[in-house]
């Protein structure tokens, strides 16, 4: 039986089109994203965050404050997952706005790395933190960027149009954006480091 997954909404750029709500479990947010949620008349399992940026509390759902400030509100929130026994999650609303935001979701990523399965989905694909092994399927035609944060060692791909063979990418040196899936099926696997995969339309 295929576990359900999480929808979780964050305070980033709005998703111009939401998924098929029904194939989520739980479909949580923080607070500061609970508004484009009420907007669609969606109402999430619970929602969570220091709630500076909220008005009104709703009364009519779970609210989980979180006020410690040594944390980001979408840290927070995955903690909350975690002890609810929840990891596979999708993330919406992670980029867009303001770009420290959104590296900092990134780097909260990598820190969840060993224990969370975290795809995020913006308004131009969707992008992940890379296992050393991955297979990325339905994806011919489509653009494809191998993101090291801040190395990755030893990157072998194919059904790629621009392909490594055991090569290390490193940001600030040379990095992988902008390649093209030419087949339907992508396969990426490397030594060591840190990768994340953009597919975008």
């Amino acid at each position: 039986m295929q576990t359900k997954k999480v929808f979780l909404l964050l305070n980033g750029e709005v998703p111009k089109k939401l998924p098929i709500l029904s194939q989520y479990e739980v479909i949580c947010a923080t607070d500061g994203a609970y508004q484009y949620l009420k907007q669609q008349k969606i109402t999430p399992h619970f929602i969570s965050g220091d709630f500076d940026s909220l008005e009104n509390i709703p009364k009519e759902i779970e609210v989980i404050e979180t006020p410690d400030q040594n944390f980001t509100d979408f840290d927070k929130i995955l903690k909350i997952l975690f002890k609810k026994g929840f990891k596979n999650i999708d993330v919406f609303g992670a980029s867009g706005k303001e770009q420290d935001h959104f590296l900092g979701n990134l780097n909260t990523v990598i820190q969840w790395k060993e224990k969370l399965k975290l795809t995020f989905f913006d308004n131009h694909g969707y992008y992940f933190l890379a296992d050393n092994n991955t297979v990325v399927k339905n994806c011919k035609d489509k653009t494809v960027s191998l993101i090291p944060f801040p190395e990755t060692k030893g990157i072998t791909t194919s059904g790629l149009q621009y392909s490594l063979d055991k090569e290390d990418l490193v940001f600030g040196k040379r990095i992988g954006t902008r390649n093209k899936a030419i087949e339907n099926k992508i396969e990426i696997s490397f030594k060591a480091g840190t990768l994340f995969i953009f597919i975008n339309d």
